[in-house]
């Protein structure tokens, strides 16, 4: 059985890794100025990061539409029996029901929507990890249950410098924003039950990074191999010394370096950085 691999724009997983491992993605979109743009097609993340500095109203993001899906999948029915279209968490946004719905619409070939429960490079994990299986022959069924073994040691973690963008997004309640802003906290935040909340509140960045190391210490000190991400809005330099640092001190983690792109860092802002990681 051959089995296509689909994510969306949100995984951030570089060009050259999803032509090598054959994935195919489908486009969020950002509203900035008027206009729509496809992120990771139309519109990349160094290019938003500069242009959101010149508009006075924050960007708007919409899912894609159904139909989007639908002509993917049907392209996709030519050569494959089915498909994985892996997704952002259902609880932030619609695309993953997208997926579910056109699958229910096209004939010829099997989807199987998944709901990673998460975003960016820590979705990505879970495609990459999908995609290698996929060029093995194995079965879509064995592929999803690797993918829901994952969900068991898979962690990401991150702060933001303002909490008004997810404050004016809905992504976190206006109250919690309110009580960070006037503390001036940076607080940790994670996915919980499919939506984005607190982890913890803490005072400054420095301390906020280090207490994110100290939850993948809790991890990594087992001994067992683990695979992990830098995830940045805009700060690769802090991104490229803060790796540097862990990769000293967890040798049995590989670290690699993500961003946050158009969609997500319209919900969290430039200057917020991540760090996911995952049992190999």
């Amino acid at each position: 059985m051959k089995t296509a691999i689909v994510t969306d724009s949100t995984a951030y997983i570089p060009k050259e890794l999803r032509e090598q491992f054959d994935i195919h993605m489908i486009s969020l979109n950002v509203v900035m100025g008027g206009e729509s743009y496809r992120e990771e097609v139309d519109l990349h993340a160094e290019d938003f990061f500069q242009e959101v500095k010149k508009e006075n109203k924050l960007p708007t993001t919409s899912q894609p539409a159904i139909g989007d899906f639908v002509d993917l999948f049907e392209k996709l029915s030519t050569n494959y029996d089915a498909v994985i279209s892996i997704h952002l968490s259902s609880g932030i946004s619609g695309t993953y029901q997208g997926a579910v719905t056109a699958g229910e619409m096209v004939e010829g070939i099997e989807v199987y929507a998944f709901d990673s429960e998460i975003s960016c490079m820590a979705q990505g994990f879970y495609v990459l990890e999908a995609a290698k299986m996929a060029k093995q022959g194995e079965l879509p069924t064995v592929i999803i249950d690797r993918l829901n073994e994952m969900k068991k040691t898979l962690r990401a973690y991150f702060m933001v410098d303002d909490l008004v963008h997810l404050q004016r997004g809905g992504r976190l309640s206006g109250a919690q924003a309110f009580i960070g802003s006037l503390l001036q906290v940076k607080p940790l935040l994670y996915f919980q039950d499919k939506v984005i909340v607190p982890f913890e509140k803490i005072r400054t960045r420095k301390k906020a990074m280090k207490r994110i190391e100290d939850l993948l210490a809790e991890d990594a000190q087992s001994g067992s191999e683990y695979q992990a991400c830098i995830i940045h809005a805009n700060r690769e330099a802090e991104a490229n010394e803060w790796r540097n640092e862990l990769k000293e001190k967890y040798p049995n983690v590989e670290f690699m370096i993500g961003y946050f792109g158009a969609v997500i860092g319209t919900h969290l802002g430039e200057g917020a950085m991540g760090l996911t990681w995952v049992k190999k």
